[in-house]
């Protein structure tokens, strides 16, 4: 699969807290956790929709496929990651900020050196 914008990343990891909250997301809703237009969600689904991420049709509830609620819950836990570590072992100003930028970046192994060092350092 063809990596995804960090963008369309942030629409994902937010539809999938919003299913694991109330079973679906709503485009309202979406917009709001993001705060974003609701034209600009729309255009988000229907994008992740193309890449089979999500089942949506304009006016219904959106919900996650397979893939990407896989895919979901990696973006998930490297933001998790990330926010601890910058929150809590290097206390930085804007820490969440900062985890959010940096979760689109990362590469898979310097995520887990990052998770290596928490755990060796709590």
């Amino acid at each position: 699969m063809e990596k995804l914008s960090g963008s369309l990343e942030d629409y994902l990891e937010a539809i999938y807290v919003e299913v694991l909250k109330h079973g679906c997301a709503k485009v309202t809703d979406i917009a709001l956790a993001l705060n974003v237009k609701k034209a600009s969600v729309t255009s988000a689904l229907n994008q992740l929709s193309v890449k089979k991420l999500i089942n949506y049709a304009p006016y219904t509830s959106v919900t996650m496929t397979p893939d990407g609620e896989k895919l979901a819950k990696k973006i998930l836990q490297k933001h998790k990651v990330l926010d601890t570590f910058f929150n809590e072992i290097l206390e930085l100003d804007n820490a969440s900020e900062i985890a959010c930028a940096v979760e689109h970046l990362i590469s898979d192994t310097n995520l887990k050196k990052i998770q290596k060092f928490i755990l060796d350092n709590k």
